[in-house]
């Protein structure tokens, strides 16, 4: 596998997969190294907001240590309730650090390896019989977070302040991946995404899409792509934009 990072995406199609209405930030970095973008949404995200969640958002916001999962996840909470700026907080990427900064955390963490197993492996959350530590995201996904964290004995505190569902894709996006090149790279970040758009397309634009070059963050999420029909992938070192974009420049390397 290839973690070779290309400088440019001169002409190259780059498909961005993040939740509407979120990725236009890496449409920009996109453009800047000389790529085109296509914005193909996942997910689609929605508030929780009642006062049962507001009231376990605080409480939570309290423990030793606060596991934020995404941007979204700090954006949502932070809607509810501040997040104090001695949280215990930890971003499972540089993404959601800076979020998390943005809200007022002054001294979030986040693992060099921007996922799940990066976050475990913080020193801080190897011994946690009896501690208390909070969850802050979504229901669904990020299994692994959740059942090693109890297997380690916390006692955790899970609050969901969004919802994900599948997104609303019109035909301007339907047209929009018929006319894709053959070299176009897709931006995997999320196997929930995948399956949302596997759901969501139409079977002929959906089989023009298996022809791009899958960009995954993950083992897991290369094995995701080979199980839903793509054959060519390059494997990113993380699921940051700098990360995905360095392999997206490059060429593919799992056949």
């Amino acid at each position: 596998m290839s973690r070779s990072p290309v400088p440019s995406l001169h002409g190259r199609v780059v498909v961005i997969t993040r939740p509407a209405g979120t990725g236009a930030s890496l449409a920009r970095r996109v453009r800047a190294q000389g790529g085109r973008p296509l914005l193909l949404p996942g997910l689609s995200l929605h508030a929780i907001d009642d006062e049962a969640t507001r009231a376990g958002l605080v409480r939570a916001l309290r423990a030793t240590a606060v596991v934020f999962t995404s941007p979204a996840a700090v954006r949502f909470a932070a809607a509810l309730a501040p997040i104090p700026a001695d949280c215990a907080a930890i971003g499972v990427g540089q993404g959601t650090a800076r979020a998390l900064r943005r809200a007022g955390v002054t001294d979030p963490q986040s693992p060099a390896r921007q996922d799940s197993e990066g976050v475990l492996a913080l020193p801080g959350l190897q011994s946690l019989t009896g501690r208390p530590v909070a969850l802050v995201g979504a229901a669904g996904g990020r299994g692994l977070l959740r059942e090693t964290l109890l297997a380690r004995g916390a006692r955790l505190d899970e609050v969901h302040v969004y919802t994900r569902g599948a997104p609303r894709l019109d035909r301007r996006h339907i047209a929009a991946v018929h006319a894709l090149p053959a070299d176009a790279r897709l931006l995997l970040s999320s196997a929930e995404a995948l399956h949302n758009l596997a759901r969501s397309l139409p079977p002929e634009a959906w089989a023009v899409l298996q022809r791009a070059v899958a960009v995954v963050s993950s083992e897991r999420l290369a094995e995701a792509a080979r199980k839903a029909g793509f054959s060519r992938m390059a494997l990113a070192r993380s699921a940051g934009a700098t990360d995905l974009l360095a392999a997206a420049g490059g060429d593919f390397t799992l056949p």
